[in-house]
């Protein structure tokens, strides 16, 4: 996709890796500066390495945004170096496997990882968006978020995992109606099974089956869920807001 966005400021967060890095070289090559937000500094500075290498601009900052003064230290940053915040892609999360909950029933989940999902999962998107809304009030911009097709179907296995993206989609729409009076469009994204350090665990106990289901037979590659999200932060989708996009090469179709 060649989106312009020359002269625009992007900060993405989860940009170290997999989809997150796929979309902040994306930023960067359509002309955006974009800071890279993750909460390990190795791989958010050689996502930026990539940038610059490719003659692209940007910064690596190190927040986990289930922290709240972090969030907004990492927003202050951006808009310390850059001096505005025109585009936001909320993309980082975990899985049930970061916590050891993963393929296991709801009963047999402990607090302890359920409150972690949910704290980045949700509560991290809410923070991120409290902080990117004020920042770009009085100029508009565009934010996305990172649900799952496990925020559109129940997904045996993954309840914590279910309930954060779930809740991802209600406060996008949400924080679609509240602000678009000032100019701001969130939307969110609903990504399948992607090829991601994320989903590794995940596709080892279940790959199998997962394939069987997908009508285009293969999984998706970071870099296509990352088009998604740069092509709703653009101008080309200037009247899209409050939208949940599936991109799962249709397996919730088949629901």
């Amino acid at each position: 996709m060649s989106a312009d966005f020359d002269g625009k400021v992007a900060l993405v967060t989860g940009g170290g890796s997999g989809i997150g890095r796929a979309a902040s070289l994306a930023f960067a090559a359509g002309g955006a500066v974009v800071a890279v937000v993750d909460r390990h500094r190795p791989t958010a500075t050689e996502t930026l390495a990539a940038i610059t290498a490719a003659g692209g601009r940007g910064c690596a900052i190190v927040a986990d945004i289930s922290d709240e003064a972090q969030v907004e230290g990492m927003v202050a940053e951006c808009l310390s170096r850059f001096g505005k915040l025109d585009c936001a892609f909320n993309n980082a999360g975990i899985g049930g496997a970061e916590v050891q909950s993963g393929g296991r029933k709801l009963g047999e989940i402990e607090k302890p990882a359920w409150d972690k999902i949910i704290a980045i999962n949700l509560t991290g998107v809410w923070l991120c968006l409290k902080s990117e809304v004020a920042a770009m009030q009085g100029a508009g911009g565009a934010i996305v978020n990172t649900a799952s097709i496990a925020g559109l179907v129940g997904l045996a296995g993954s309840g914590p995992y279910s309930a954060s993206k779930h809740g991802v989609i209600g406060l996008t729409k949400a924080a679609a109606i509240e602000y678009a009076g000032a100019g701001i469009r969130v939307n969110a994204i609903c990504p399948g099974y992607v090829v991601t350090p994320l989903t590794r665990e995940t596709l080892e106990r279940t790959g199998d089956r997962v394939r069987a289901r997908l009508p285009i037979n293969r999984l998706a590659e970071a870099d296509e869920i990352a088009e998604l999200a740069i092509w709703l932060c653009s101008a080309k989708a200037s009247y899209v807001t409050g939208a949940a996009y599936t991109i799962d090469g249709g397996y919730v179709a088949g629901f």
